[in-house]
């Protein structure tokens, strides 16, 4: 068997994930180390079903990371961005400064001249994006202090990536080393610095143009195809846009996608972006895990276990006291502070890039940059370990780990306790007065065109089919309280409640019918607040018809309320009924039973003229002439 062929390899990779990441999780590891150890097993350490190509891997499998930048980006609204200043600033820029000065400081005393102690310095300073958020999303720590803070200080690092860039070629010590896929062929290589700066600037400004003014009319002609294998190629497409836009003009990949996706936060088509693009992310994710752990040189750490062990243990003590005591200065409490020192300690997916980069430039010779490959790509595969010693053993001991409880109730504070899906007339008239009593809501419908119209009247309505379990999970369903369901047609309905049934046990259903017999299909699959549109309706019409023919008003309202009741008992005793013979001859008997209820009620009120209540009634004949 050709172990080079896609499909063999395919095969490998996904064996590989689906056998031991299902292990991990069950032994409490978390998924990121179980997608390492897999790349460990079928790496040239064991099983050598990967060999060198398993570096190419690493590379293209990062574009999982620029997918992840780009979804925290649609969860980011700029307001949110702009709150967040102070962290991101303050935090991240003294994370980055004050490790790569002391990273720096012991590159020197290790023997190296000061340009390539400076870039060791700077590559070091750096973090996971990829293990950290995936880590902490899982352990649902993202919404914490601790979770807040790294993500503060991550962001802040892939924006720093850029002057490192930037900065590297001057820091050259040999000459640099030529290859295929060198920076020169970049739109900016051989510009002067003025011209670059222009271009770079311009590549920006252009991304949160398009995203303002291009990108919504575009999403919105390839909604009206209602296909949705277009809408999400549309929106790889955009990704892989800017990813090649970013890499022309020297700028990091996922910093440009994170700009567009907070630049798209606030669109109508956020939630469906996220549910398309969400699949792609976990897969490529998990490959640039697998990659990482398949490119652990464990011959280099043989042939000199003691320095590789002794600079992991240097690395991540280094980075972990200087986050501590970040931590501290910006007033976290002890128990995220340990988390927040922890998850950051080890060095990100980036400094591949930037070791690689060093290489090709001359800044660091080779014998260097194979081992702090090894170095960083160990720090990486202990970082969820380390992550659950401190949940399992460290936080339990100084009393302030948090509960999944805590952690929901920080969640719903940043999401809407309703939801309604499908906003056509029954449900726009149900927002309408929700929102005049200031009720939260997130919106969801279906028809790009009726999205449309109702943004430009003021709704913040997002496009998306409401039956997938990924939109709702995206629109915040697992935190929400109560869910309307007002989607056409009938069996969308029906769909949509075995979707909340399943995988939102806790949501409140409330579920339009259009009719009889829809309410009887609600009915059966366990529906207990049912509103048939026609027969509220039927009803008020009714009772104006009665007013206009003589009736009193408190005799027509009564009739009505009564009218309702009986009918709703009615319908729950008719829906169990299957032969439609025996159901002809239930229904009619059970008319006949509420006209003459009705008939003797009403009877009974004429009897006792009660009508000392009946306000309208006393006006009108208060009104009428004298005679």
């Amino acid at each position: 068997m050709d172990q080079n062929s896609f499909f063999f390899q395919a095969m490998v990779y996904l064996a590989a994930a689906v056998v031991m990441v299902p292990i991990a999780k069950r032994l409490g590891l978390g998924s990121v180390l179980g997608y390492l150890l897999a790349g460990v097993i079928i790496g040239p350490a064991a099983l050598k079903f990967i060999g060198q190509e398993g570096q190419d891997i690493l590379h293209f499998a990062e574009f999982g990371v620029v997918i992840m930048l780009f979804v925290i980006g649609l969860e980011l609204e700029p307001e949110l961005l702009w709150k967040m200043r102070k962290s991101i600033i303050g935090l991240g820029g003294l994370q980055v400064l004050v490790t790569a000065i002391l990273f720096t400081a012991l590159g020197i005393g290790f023997g190296l001249l000061w340009k390539q102690a400076l870039a060791m310095g700077m590559i070091l300073s750096l973090s996971s994006t990829a293990i950290v958020l995936q880590t902490l999303n899982e352990k649902g720590l993202m919404k914490t202090a601790a979770g807040q803070s790294s993500f503060s200080v991550l962001l802040f690092q892939d924006i720093a990536v850029i002057p490192m860039l930037a900065l590297f070629p001057l820091l050259a010590t040999s000459s640099p080393i030529a290859t295929g896929d060198h920076a020169s062929s970049t739109l900016v290589s051989g510009l002067p610095g003025w011209a670059q700066t222009l271009v770079v600037l311009g590549s920006v400004a252009a991304i949160i143009l398009a995203g303002r003014f291009l990108i919504r009319p575009l999403f919105r002609i390839v909604a009206a195809t209602r296909l949705r294998e277009i809408f999400t190629a549309a929106s790889l497409l955009l990704v892989v846009g800017i990813a090649v836009l970013m890499t022309q003009v020297g700028l990091s990949p996922a910093l440009g996608t994170f700009l567009a996706g907070v630049v798209l936060a606030d669109s109508e088509y956020k939630h469906e972006l996220e549910s398309d693009i969400d699949p792609f992310k976990g897969l490529l994710l998990g490959l640039f895990f697998i990659a990482v752990g398949a490119s652990i040189d464990f011959n280099l750490i043989m042939q000199q276990p003691l320095l590789v062990l002794g600079l992991v243990a240097l690395l991540m003590t280094v980075k972990a006291v200087v986050l501590f005591i970040l931590g501290k200065v910006f007033k976290l409490a002890i128990g995220p502070n340990i988390i927040f020192a922890f998850a950051l300690s080890q060095v990100g997916e980036f400094a591949f890039v930037l070791f690689s980069f060093s290489l090709q430039e001359g800044v660091l010779p080779k014998e260097t940059v194979d081992l702090m490959v090894a170095v960083v790509a160990i720090s990486m595969a202990l970082t969820p370990l380390f992550l659950l010693i401190n949940e399992k053993l460290i936080q339990p001991r100084i009393g302030t780990k948090e509960s999944v409880e805590e952690r929901g109730a920080d969640e719903i504070e940043e999401k809407n306790p309703v939801i309604i899906a499908g906003f056509g007339h029954f449900g726009n008239t149900i927002g309408r007065f929700l929102r005049a009593h200031n009720v939260k809501m997130t919106i969801l419908d279906n028809n790009p065109d009726r999205v449309d119209l109702l943004r430009r009247l003021g709704f913040k309505v997002y496009f998306g089919d409401a039956t997938r379990y990924d939109l709702l999970h995206a629109a915040g369903a697992a935190n929400a309280r109560i869910i309307i369901i007002t989607i056409e047609p009938a069996d969308k309905r029906l769909e949509l409640i075995e979707t909340i049934k399943k995988h939102f046990p806790h949501l409140r259903m409330l579920v339009r019918s259009t009719n009889r017999f829809d309410a009887y299909d609600q009915m059966n699959a366990g529906m207990l607040h049912i509103y048939r549109e026609t027969l509220d309706t039927s009803l008020r019409v009714g009772v104006d018809a009665m007013k206009f023919l003589g009736f009193r008003t408190y005799a027509a309202q009564r009739a009505a309320r009564m009218f309702f009741k009986l009918d709703e008992a009615n319908l729950k005793k008719l829906s169990s009924i299957r032969d439609r013979d025996q159901y002809i001859v239930e229904a009619r008997a059970k008319m006949e039973e509420l006209e003459l209820t009705l008939k003797s009620d009403l009877q009974q009120i004429t009897e006792m003229k009660d009508t000392g209540w009946d306000e309208e009634t006393l006006i009108e004949e208060f009104n009428q002439p004298k005679s």
